[in-house]
């Protein structure tokens, strides 16, 4: 079978089963590992209601407990689906993390608060903190407290960045 077709039948399945637990299938690949396959999942929190009428409010990050949840709910479903076959696999159930492009909408919402570089189709950039998200717009706060206005469709690639300290924490224990 198609590892898109599996992708998108894994994506279809597992989001109704995923529901109650405020999570949604973010990213789904198949890869070969010898005589097994690697079926990775990564979960997001689903922020469809924040889309539409809270842009500002920061999002939680998924806990180890929502993980394993989501693990668990996924094994149980692929167990009772046939969309792997018969051919063995391991699961692993994961979130995005930092290091993965903000690509949609809600990705940059999932991280309002947080400081993102964005390079625009123009290949202009902007570093800023993501003040606040519509399903069209990503509101960036800059440094000097200038804000700018991105249109999602302009962005060709935007990341986290990584921060040890940030400014605006006070520091101590």
């Amino acid at each position: 079978m198609d590892s898109q077709v599996v992708r998108d039948q894994i994506n279809e399945g597992l989001n109704p089963a995923l529901t109650d637990l405020n999570l949604v299938v973010e990213d789904v690949t198949v890869q070969s590992a010898g005589k097994r396959r690697l079926l990775r999942i990564s979960v997001a929190r689903d922020v469809t209601d924040l889309l539409n009428g809270d842009p500002d409010s920061p999002v939680e990050p998924l806990t180890l407990d929502e993980v394993a949840e989501a693990s668990r709910l996924s094994d149980e479903w692929l167990e009772e689906s046939a969309v792997m076959g018969e051919r063995p696999f391991t699961l692993e159930v994961t979130s995005l993390g930092v290091a993965h492009p903000l690509t949609t909408a809600a990705q940059f919402r999932r991280n309002v608060g947080r400081l993102i570089e964005a390079t625009l189709k123009d290949q202009s950039q902007v570093t800023g903190r993501v003040a606040s998200v519509t399903t069209q717009n990503v509101v960036v706060s800059g440094e000097s407290g200038k804000t700018v206005t991105l249109d999602v469709s302009q962005i060709s690639k935007a990341k986290v960045q990584v921060e040890f300290t940030r400014a605006d924490q006070k520091e101590g224990i």
